[in-house]
């Protein structure tokens, strides 16, 4: 077994690294308290052609897979973004781009991914719903026929990104929940585009008040008798579930990198604040209780690392990959958290200070417990789906 990465990932660390070595922690310290999108980095990885990583170079990307994206997705999150860059690389090149480069047809790809591939055209998913959260078999968004178009009235929660996307990728009920058989049949996906559906009156969305990750708003969105193509369904009617699985799990590995980038800038930070602050004539990190947790951090994100990279290959080479997706996920954002929690007790009072990274580390790494999907129910899915312990519910 060869554990190195590809040169394709190297080279992905590398560009990534040389963008983000022009903008420190400061820069990203503002963008979270203006409450505003990294513009400057995300114009960079445009020009660069980094967000065109996981488009065919038939419509002018990389044509590399997710494993490239979870390496660009954690070293960006390790330059300091931390909470920051989770949904650089989700958003659009995540959920747009591989979405559409596995499923969509050959209209939607010829048109939409070398948009996709400079940057000139973004993307959100709407899944979540206030009365469906992580059960998104149980989603109530209806979409309608009515002739050559369908009709879709629902609601949506914790929609990140719609501000800024030009196109929304739709989960709806096409069979309603309690006739579908099996549960996960009557699931379908549709591309909403959104500027016309907002001008129509047809959607609308109200940003909620987050206690971080304010880079990028999450909204409530609201679906009112919107009109959409037939030909906008991505993949087959009926036959979402698989489009939405293969959606789910690369979300869960990106938001892992990014969790796994988090708990290494939080690392670094208490380890340089361990070496350098000294109480009793000699450096606080000399003292095995402030070594000892930050070592054990470390353990762990070298753990977290490894299923993450095994679950984008297994993901990269179509092998069923919703187990190690889940632990990579789990894994990683215990890590983040543990690490952030590390890194403020080393920082002692001086934590509770601005003035110092710490605060924003742990606040970012907290999100990891519960989004895209709850700690319990990860833990759920292992214990039921690969130890075959009995159901809860």
């Amino acid at each position: 077994m060869d554990f190195s990465l590809p040169e394709s990932a190297q080279a992905v660390q590398r560009g990534i690294a040389g963008i983000c070595s022009r903008y420190g922690m400061d820069y990203w310290e503002r963008c979270e308290t203006e409450k505003r999108w990294p513009e400057e980095v995300w114009a960079e990885l445009a020009k660069g052609g980094w967000l065109g990583l996981a488009v065919p170079e038939e419509y002018g990307g990389a044509g590399q897979g997710l494993l490239e994206l979870a390496v660009a997705t954690e070293t960006l999150s390790a330059s300091g973004s931390a909470g920051g860059s989770a949904f650089t690389y989700v958003l659009t090149p995540g959920f747009g781009a591989m979405t559409l480069a596995r499923h969509g047809t050959a209209a939607q790809k010829a048109e939409l991914l070398p948009k996709l591939a400079t940057g000139e055209i973004e993307t959100c998913f709407a899944l979540t719903e206030p009365d469906a959260g992580s059960n998104s078999l149980a989603i109530s968004t209806f979409a309608r026929q009515d002739g050559g178009e369908f009709v879709v009235n629902g609601q949506k929660i914790w929609i990140t990104g719609v501000q800024r996307a030009t196109w929304m990728l739709l989960v709806t009920r096409t069979i309603p929940a309690a006739e579908a058989r099996p549960r996960a049949n009557g699931m379908t996906v549709f591309l909403v585009n959104v500027p016309e559906a907002v001008a129509a009156g047809q959607l609308s969305y109200r940003p909620i008040s987050k206690m971080g990750a304010n880079t990028t708003p999450s909204n409530m969105v609201f679906i009112d008798e919107l009109r959409v193509p037939a030909e906008n369904v991505v993949g087959e009617l009926h036959g979402g579930a698989v489009v939405l699985w293969d959606i789910l799990n690369p979300e869960r590995i990106l938001l892992g990198a990014s969790a796994l980038g988090g708990a290494e800038v939080a690392l670094r930070v208490g380890v340089n604040y361990a070496k350098e602050r000294e109480v009793f004539g000699r450096p606080i990190g000399s003292n095995q209780a402030i070594a000892f947790p930050l070592a054990q951090v470390k353990a762990k994100i070298e753990l977290a690392r490894l299923m993450l990279y095994k679950a984008a290959w297994a993901f990269d080479n179509r092998l069923p990959c919703g187990t190690e997706a889940n632990i990579a996920k789990l894994t990683a954002s215990q890590a983040a958290w543990e690490a952030a929690d590390a890194a403020f007790q080393t920082h002692g009072g001086m934590a509770y200070s601005l003035e110092y990274p710490v605060a924003r580390l742990l606040t970012d790494a907290r999100i990891g417990k519960i989004a895209p999907v709850t700690e319990e129910l990860l833990l759920n899915y292992l214990a039921t789906q690969v130890l075959g312990l009995p159901r809860s519910f």
